[in-house]
């Protein structure tokens, strides 16, 4: 008998152990007593139901299944796809850009060709233009000038500096009076003394010698060959001179190189060296 409740008592202590239950006095001895038995009994069952209510309570989750191969390859081609349809319309999209910039290329080579024809045209019509006021200025010049041989002289009474004088005999088809020998300077001596009388006033003469000191061309390049600059009258012995001094003295050229331009005294037809930058009357030629 003792045997039978060696065994009956082995298990449930095994079992208290298995749970971590604390061990009672009954458990120290051998053999245990009914009231410990119903004990543990009623521990192990009140164990198992709170075991059973936590079950309840709290479901495990149930795992989500994995993707499969097709479902990977199904999600990559839907991608492609949204892809190729951006793409697309990126296309659509270049393509219309691509035809209004060649429409544009095309009205603005058309506007070139345009803007070439009107500057054609307006240079032809500056060139018509320029031929017609020197062809007027040449009939003017020969009409209300002086005529002579195969020139024509014509005074301007509009003060200017020497080379803008030249700048506007040029652009009349003309240049600064360039008198080819004595004759021709007398003859223009004449002319300016009639048309500027009683007064004397220096003229621009198309002569210079700004690329050398003492060096003097006419407009042309051509060297002058012959001079008519002014001197001083020398009083005659006596005792009073035979007539006044000349009120520009004294002799010409003195200026050097300060005055590297000739004018023409319109009173008496001498030369004067003045700078080149002095506002004065000028006299312009044309070819008749």
């Amino acid at each position: 008998m003792d045997n039978k409740r060696i065994n009956k008592i082995t298990p449930k202590k095994h079992l208290q152990e298995a749970m971590g239950l604390p061990l009672g006095r009954g458990d120290e001895s051998p053999a245990g007593t009914p009231e410990d038995t119903g004990t543990l009994e009623a521990e192990e069952d009140g164990q198992g139901e709170e075991e059973e209510v936590e079950a309840t309570a709290t479901p495990s989750p149930r795992p989500s299944p994995s993707p499969t191969p097709e479902d990977a390859i199904t999600y990559i081609l839907g991608r492609l796809a949204g892809l190729d349809a951006g793409l697309h319309q990126l296309h659509v999209r270049l393509h219309v850009l691509d035809t209004r910039v060649a429409e544009l290329t095309r009205g603005l080579r058309q506007l070139r060709e345009a803007a070439g024809d009107t500057r054609d045209a307006v240079q032809a019509l500056q060139e018509a233009q320029g031929r017609a006021e020197r062809l007027h200025g040449r009939l003017e010049g020969c009409l209300k000038g002086l005529r002579l041989g195969h020139k024509c002289f014509l005074l301007s009474r509009d003060f200017e500096a020497q080379a803008a004088a030249q700048a506007r005999c040029t652009a009349r088809g003309g240049s600064l009076a360039q008198p080819a020998d004595r004759q021709q300077m007398e003859a223009l001596s004449r002319y300016l003394r009639t048309a500027l009388a009683p007064y004397n006033w220096p003229v621009w003469l198309g002569v210079h010698d700004r690329r050398a000191e003492g060096l003097y061309l006419f407009e042309n390049g051509q060297r002058v060959s012959f001079f008519a600059w002014h001197r001083a009258p020398r009083p005659e012995p006596g005792p009073a001179p035979s007539f006044p001094p000349h009120p520009l003295s004294p002799d010409q050229p003195n200026g050097g190189a300060l005055e590297n331009c000739v004018a023409q005294a319109s009173d008496d037809g001498s030369w004067w060296d003045h700078d080149c930058e002095r506002r004065l009357y000028y006299v312009c030629e044309f070819p008749f």
